[in-house]
């Protein structure tokens, strides 16, 4: 069984107010953008001495696996269904990792939707969201992949309907990777005077001054290539340009048909929205 997890880009990103659970309280707008990895999981049959062989291509991956959330997507479900056979999971990755972009969440939601069709669970879209929940804050998202408002510590969502289908977006990934940890810690929270949900209704040539990533000034303060880029994306047409997420990732939203010229040490991705 094959997928293709895709990423998402923020539309604006409030830090509310620090909770007393340590998270933090904050407004976003997730929209699904098609920048896709590749996930394929097949079952096992005979004896294994591991339940999960993991293994991957592409960008590499850091860490242990068993912190792959592709990996706890099987370990979440065979804790309430031990009669899970073992698995082998394959991740071939395209989206950059430490981006902004969510590739690792929407790998881990994606290995749950595929694992509840592979072992024909049964679970509902609403069992799905919470075991993404468990997962991280931005997984239950991509269960829905669609545009979402999302507010709490980002797992409350409402889809939202956004219309961007007369722009393409360039997505530039500048090879800096930043820590969401390290962003927020660089945050003093604070209530806005107006929503992001009511600013995404305005009109598009608003957005510019109103529809704000609070992660902006910290990341920038610290790379100020990713600024340059941000204000050259405004030079050559955006009408939209922002960090998504903590970074690293930039995108703009152009008109179709007009397109960002990337500098040669700038990877950048030119594709529509979906």
């Amino acid at each position: 069984m094959i997928q293709f997890p895709n990423c998402k880009i923020n539309l604006g990103l409030s830090i509310l107010e620090k909770r007393t659970d340590g998270f933090h309280a904050l407004e976003t707008i997730f929209y699904p953008v098609a920048l896709n990895d590749l996930l394929e999981i097949t079952a096992t049959s005979g004896h294994q001495n591991e339940m999960v062989q993991f293994t991957s291509s592409g960008n590499p991956i850091p860490g242990d696996v068993s912190g792959n959330l592709c990996v706890k997507a099987y370990q979440v479900l065979k804790a309430d269904f031990p009669q899970l056979s073992p698995v082998k999971i394959h991740l071939h990755k395209k989206i950059p990792i430490g981006a902004g972009l969510g590739g690792g969440s929407s790998d881990g939601a994606n290995a749950l939707i595929m694992l509840n069709d592979l072992f024909k669970l049964s679970l509902s879209k609403n069992q799905l969201l919470d075991y993404a929940a468990m997962l991280g804050s931005d997984c239950p998202f991509f269960i829905l992949n669609e545009a979402c408002h999302a507010t709490g510590r980002g797992e409350i969502m409402q889809t939202i309907p956004i219309h961007l289908e007369h722009y393409t977006i360039a997505l530039i990934h500048p090879n800096i990777s930043i820590s969401t940890g390290w962003a927020f810690q660089q945050i003093k929270p604070c209530k806005k005077e107006k929503t992001i949900a009511e600013i995404i209704q305005q009109p598009i040539t608003t957005w510019k001054n109103e529809l704000i990533n609070d992660f902006e000034k910290p990341v920038f303060d610290a790379h100020p290539t990713l600024l340059q880029i941000k204000n050259d994306l405004y030079h050559q047409g955006a009408l939209y340009a922002s960090l998504s997420g903590s970074g690293s990732s930039l995108f703009g939203l152009f008109p179709k048909g007009i397109t960002w010229n990337a500098t040669p040490s700038i990877d950048k991705l030119q594709m529509d929205l979906i």
